[in-house]
């Protein structure tokens, strides 16, 4: 027995309407899912970098440059100091006038000025002193003359180098450096011959200085 009741066939306009639905769907979660494309004009500005000098160690007032002294570093060109160092050659050989920290970018300021270098006689070199007596040094300037005494325990006070010119007075790269600061230190022009006394002497007796004639 055939039932009475069928279903009627769809008609085709419906069945192509959920075909169309399906595929909205499914182009519609396609275009959710990939990646939005950035467009040129959207794309971060190139950073533009200038070569800058740094200290490669924590640095006291009076040292003298060497190349394993300092290192390059790129450095966004808006934060680059006013009187930054580019070439390390520039340096070399050249007397810190203060402290300065590990990483710390060398400005003309933490220098000890060329005028002063073009005061060094032919034969000489830039020797860093430290004075027991501060208020000795306190009273010294770039250009004046010394010689320096040591004075060692139970023995007679000796002058280690006679006319030695001041080439500068660092100070402390700041009021709380921890690093060893300028306070007694000079960097005086001295022979060649007399810098290896001189070093010596610093380690092992107590130095002051007397003023000489300009």
């Amino acid at each position: 027995m055939v039932a009475w009741w069928r279903r009627r066939p769809r008609h085709p306009v419906h069945q192509l309407r959920r075909v169309l639905a399906g595929l909205l769907a499914v182009a519609a979660l396609v275009l959710a899912l990939r990646p939005v494309p950035t467009s040129a004009g959207s794309a971060p500005p190139e950073t533009v970098t200038d070569p800058v000098v740094v200290a490669a160690g924590d640095l006291p007032a009076g040292t003298v440059l060497g190349p394993d002294d300092v290192t390059v570093r790129q450095l966004p060109a808006d934060l680059v100091p006013g009187g930054a160092v580019p070439d390390p050659g520039t340096v070399d050989g050249v007397a810190l006038a203060s402290a300065v920290r590990a990483g710390e970018v060398l400005t003309d300021a933490r220098l000890v000025g060329a005028g002063l270098w073009s005061q060094v006689p032919a034969g000489h070199v830039a020797a860093p002193v430290r004075l027991a007596d501060l208020a000795v040094a306190a009273l010294l300037r770039s250009g004046d003359r010394v010689d320096v005494l040591a004075s060692r325990p139970g023995l007679p006070t000796e002058v280690v180098v006679d006319d030695a010119v001041v080439l500068a007075v660092p100070t402390p790269a700041s009021a709380d450096s921890t690093v060893s600061d300028g306070a007694g230190l000079l960097v005086l022009a001295v022979a060649e011959g007399d810098a290896g006394r001189l070093a010596a002497a610093s380690t092992e007796a107590t130095l002051t200085v007397t003023l000489g004639p300009p």
